[in-house]
């Protein structure tokens, strides 16, 4: 935390960690909302608007060069009404702005600069500033003035300037007219595409920098698995990339886990924070990947990431995952926490030891981290033989042990909604395809929570669970689009896990106000927030998400959500509905690529009638059926757990009941609207999931 001027700013009431942090800085930071707009318009000032995040490592870097320089904060005090925005917190300001500043310079991202018109309409905007000349981009000083005196002297030029911006931002996602027709063909098209930008030497998609896109590997897992002319490209793009990642330095080879991407496209060098979503969704990844391929290196990589968000991302007594860790512990620190010279490995290790982790783990005389060459991002090098991996475990268990001794980068403890769906998705999925019904037990006293403290059956769902220095927020976020889908989905999950009505009658109820809050009654699809006559600057701007940036889009995981309640329910609407929102996009969706992977999953379950996979009974039997029905993820497959066929939902209720009575556990394959007969052991599973 930043503590310059030793009184608070107007951040002092906030709720979010990355706006405290900037209370006591001598900006006179505003919370983004009316009042700090009122201003703007009473004193005829611009909005300098700066997006940032608590784990953004420039935006520390911008706070403490510019935003804790006194002299820049008087010029800054003087000129305009400074506002201060959490883009975790508020995704919603933050992906119209970042639009905005696209359409102004060609790039975006953290920290986001941006300059306004007092009814919060972009002018100008870029992403970090110098101090000075430098990097090829002008001092953030001289920015300042210039765009001071633009909205003092020129004031026609920026309002036109205001409005051609604002155009840009509805323009950006709302897709309208771009429709096209659904079908295994667009599928097979997007699968394709995919597949063609795949690193063949390296594993992943595209050159530096790199990230792991999930939404791309999940995809391609399940085209692995599926009778097709891209099937054994999938696969092969599938296992080399998931080994490469679990190999590099963007995979916490001490604690498990991933960092958010990295830097080289040798997954060598990270940006070293990890994010809850990143690791939700690869965790889903590796699980899949060990129902598919069977690899128990894949498996290993799952365990580790459940160790490492075990371990610092979740609220162990009350159930809830925490948002994201940082990557350094100061602007000083660089990686330093992850990283290792061979004199702090020397001093933790024996010979032998250092020998073998020196040998597989890449620590070197010369390193990897441009700031201080002996620093070592650990990565694998070569395949140890049993015994030396008996050392090599050793090894990293001490290293472990010793890098807790050092300064722990910040967790940032709130617990936001839609994040924490993915994250209970995830650790559903890893429960169950792992064996480990701890980690499932975890992921619904999770979910409980999450319904229980974020959900009102007037006002739907918040935002954010719980603020992490269990601050209270003066007003309530309102949750967004990606919030319902993924708590939703995360509830379909639950009841798929454990065949209690209450988690299905959850997620119907999410799924029904989703559709009633954010459904474009008029052209289908769905909008990111809701309709508010009070919305400020570009909030004004109606947005459909389709593109996966990272997190999976929300239009195509609410198009999920509703398919998958319309194979529970049997209420057609809900398929109609998610088929409009998939086919507004269907006309342009191919020329996303990587970033539409999330619509490519959405249309397998579209265009592949439903799978579902009905294991009855609670004993060791059922648990064998379970898991061998999960070999194999596919999209569009449900393994659905109940101990008996008392209570279903309806569609269910309807397509089982003709099932004869059999003592003890079965199992039920039904593909479409169509049950075979009923399997009691695992050769009949088999043979049925294979017929």
């Amino acid at each position: 935390m930043s503590d310059v001027t030793g009184k608070e700013n107007g951040l002092g009431k906030a709720a979010s960690a990355y706006l405290r942090s900037a209370r006591f800085q001598p900006v006179e930071w505003n919370e983004w909302g009316a009042e700090a707009f009122a201003k703007a318009k009473a004193e005829d000032k611009p909005v300098l608007l700066d997006i940032g995040a608590v784990w953004c490592h420039w935006c520390h870097v911008m706070d403490r060069e510019s935003y804790e320089n006194p002299a820049l904060a008087e010029m800054i005090n003087d000129l305009f009404v400074p506002v201060k925005v959490d883009r975790d917190e508020r995704p919603d300001v933050d992906t119209r702005y970042q639009a905005a500043v696209a359409a102004i310079s060609g790039q975006g991202g953290w920290p986001l600069t941006a300059f306004l018109t007092p009814d919060g309409k972009p002018y100008f905007g870029g992403t970090y500033f110098p101090p000075e000349d430098r990097y090829g981009r002008p001092s953030f000083q001289r920015v300042l003035l210039t765009m001071a005196e633009a909205f003092e002297k020129k004031r026609g030029e920026v309002d036109e300037s205001a409005e051609s911006v604002m155009a840009a931002i509805e323009e950006s996602e709302t897709f309208s007219g771009r429709g096209g027709a659904l079908g295994s063909a667009l599928l097979e098209k997007m699968v394709a595409s995919t597949v063609a930008q795949f690193d063949s030497k390296n594993g992943g998609f595209g050159s530096q920098p790199k990230f792991p896109h999930s939404g791309a590997i999940e995809l391609l897992i399940d085209a692995a698995g599926r009778p097709g002319p891209n099937a054994a490209d999938a696969r092969a793009v599938v296992t080399t990339t998931l080994r490469k990642m679990a190999e590099g330095g963007i995979h916490d080879q001490l604690a498990g886990g991933f960092h958010r991407y990295s830097v080289d496209e040798r997954w060598v060098v990270p940006h070293f924070e990890k994010m809850a979503y990143d690791n939700s969704e690869l965790l889903k990844n590796y699980v899949h990947a060990f129902e598919t391929f069977v690899d128990p290196e894949f498996a290993r990589v799952a365990k580790g990431i459940l160790r490492w968000m075990e371990e610092w991302l979740s609220d162990r007594e009350r159930g809830g995952f925490y948002g994201s860790q940082d990557a350094d512990d100061s602007l000083d620190d660089d990686g330093d926490y992850f990283t290792w010279t061979q004199a702090e490995a020397r001093t933790v290790l024996t010979a032998e030891e250092f020998a073998v982790a020196a040998a597989f783990l890449n620590i070197r005389e010369v390193g990897d981290m441009h700031h201080n060459t002996a620093k070592n991002v650990l990565h694998v090098k070569g395949a140890p033989t049993a015994e030396q991996r008996v050392v090599l475990d050793e090894a990293k268990e001490k290293m472990y042990a010793a890098r807790l001794q050092r300064k722990t980068p910040y967790v940032d403890k709130t617990i936001y909604t839609g994040w924490n769906g993915m994250c209970i998705s995830a650790w559903i999925a890893a429960g169950r395809g792992l064996g480990l019904s701890e980690v499932k037990d975890f992921a619904l006293l999770s979910l409980d929570r999450v319904l229980g403290e974020a959900w009102e059956d007037e006002a739907g769902l918040r935002h954010v669970v719980a603020y992490g220095e269990e601050v209270t927020p003066a007003e309530r976020v309102a949750g967004v689009l990606e919030d319902y889908a993924f708590v939703g989905n995360a509830c379909v999950d639950a009841w798929e896990a454990t065949g209690e009505m209450r988690y299905y009658q959850a997620g119907k109820k999410i799924a029904d106000g989703m559709v009633a809050r954010f459904y474009d009654v008029a052209e289908g699809g769905f909008f990111d927030t809701e309709r508010s006559g009070a919305a400020i600057g570009a909030l004004t701007a109606r947005r459909k998400p389709l593109q996966d940036a990272p997190v999976p889009a929300g239009n195509p995981v609410a198009a999920t959500l509703l398919l998958r309640m319309e194979a529970l329910s049997g209420e057609a609407e809900y398929g109609v509905k998610a088929r409009a929102t998939l086919a507004m996009f269907a006309g342009i969706v191919e020329h996303f690529g990587l970033y539409a992977s999330t619509y490519a999953q959405a249309l397998v379950r579209a265009v592949e009638a439903p799978v579902q996979v009905c294991v009855v009974g609670r004993d060791a039997l059922a648990d064998e059926l379970e898991m061998l029905a999960l070999v194999r993820f596919a999209v569009n497959k449900s393994v659905i757990r109940v101990g008996s066929l008392t209570e279903l939902p309806p569609a269910l209720a309807e397509t089982l009941p003709g099932v004869p009575r059999v003592d003890g556990s079965f199992a039920v394959v039904c593909r479409g609207s169509v049950c075979l007969p009923v399997v009691e052991d695992g050769d009949g599973l088999v043979a049925a999931l294979r017929g």
